[in-house]
């Protein structure tokens, strides 16, 4: 397994590139710059898919220009924000929770929820591995991408089934990469979510699901965070991708098959994929988000904050992390400006 704590930070030189790939203009105000919005998605079935694809946020933010880049775990997400090269992104409660603690300390907030995960991240054991049950991973290849949710739930199920990390060997594996490892026979087992658990269900047998883990008290969630120059400098442009994020949290529950087409164009899939893809994961309605349980309102941070010091918590019995952030500095890293009243149309 790679060094604790730091192991998600890629070298300082691609810092530098990130960095030089988006000029941090966006983020500090002033100039035509300013008016630009780079935003982090990830490749996962939600609602953030679907304001990409149908150019919601362009249609809402006519004066800025709107750069969208595509990453593949929670990890680089935080490496971008360090470098000041994004200044929106889609991430999971995990590599959130890292980027509050010590040594990162990253300086942004969550601002939405975008999804709790359920079955659209699973561990699953390939097929001829010898794997049957959790306890049998003592000794086998599992690969997750590490700092994500996956990899935060893949500890919790070893904890929960009393196996030490130590007696598994970890490989950090981005999602494609994974795919491609559990085809050649490299790996016995893996912790991911869709599209490619899709595939590794093909050819092996589910284990555990993020939604039993987060029935045994080790939730996760896909947020929505910006970061606190951003907010500071442009809390219109943060209004109106809220909207637009809540907008299709609504279209998931009310037109299920408008939803599908546009996630499915996004990730090069069938229409009826799409849809069974997006009905394994629990979306929140807009109005659930200014509730005690999550996001809260202004004066009343809700319990979002706690669940980050919980995994926060985890994240440092497991040597991931220097120090737990206190409840009070996670409260400050809730943006509930404007809830409920904001999300309306």
């Amino acid at each position: 397994m790679s060094p604790p704590r730091l192991a998600f930070l890629l070298p300082i030189v691609l810092i530098t590139a990130l960095t030089a790939c988006g000029n941090g203009a966006a983020s500090a105000g002033g100039g035509t710059a300013a008016k630009s919005i780079r935003i982090a998605y990830q490749a996962f079935p939600s609602g953030d898919l679907i304001v990409k694809n149908k150019k919601w946020l362009e249609q809402a933010l006519p004066g800025y220009s709107i750069q969208w880049t595509k990453f593949d775990s929670g990890a680089s997400i935080n490496t971008a924000f360090v470098a000041k090269s994004v200044d929106i992104a889609a991430i999971g409660s995990s590599p959130v929770a890292r980027g509050l603690s010590a040594p990162l300390n990253i300086p942004y907030q969550v601002a939405f929820v975008l999804d709790v995960a359920g079955d659209n991240e699973a561990l699953v054991a390939r097929n001829g591995s010898g794997v049957e049950k959790i306890e049998d991973l003592r000794g086998k290849k599992v690969a997750t991408p590490f700092a994500s949710t996956a990899h935060y739930s893949l500890l919790a199920a070893l904890s929960r089934a009393k196996v030490p990390e130590s007696a598994v060997k970890l490989i950090d594996l981005e999602p494609q990469d994974i795919l491609a490892s559990w085809t050649r026979g490299d790996i016995d087992a893996a912790y991911t979510w869709l599209p490619t658990l899709k595939e590794l269900k093909k050819g092996g047998k589910t284990l555990i699901s993020s939604r039993q883990l987060a029935t045994a008290g080790k939730p996760t969630l896909d947020l929505g965070v910006v970061s606190t120059a951003f907010i500071q400098a442009h809390p219109e442009a943060v209004d109106a991708w809220r909207k637009v994020e809540a907008r299709a949290l609504d279209l998931i529950a009310g037109n299920p098959d408008e939803a599908a087409t546009a996630v499915a164009a996004e990730l090069n899939l069938a229409k009826d994929d799409a849809k069974d893809q997006l009905s394994q994961g629990v979306f929140l309605k807009p109005a659930e988000l200014a509730s005690a349980e999550w996001l809260g309102t202004p004066g009343d941070p809700g319990a979002l904050a706690q669940n980050l010091v919980s995994a926060a918590q985890f994240l440092k019995e497991q040597q991931k992390i220097d120090a737990v952030p206190d409840l009070a500095a996670v409260q400050q890293a809730i943006y509930n400006k404007g809830l409920p009243d904001v999300l309306g149309s």
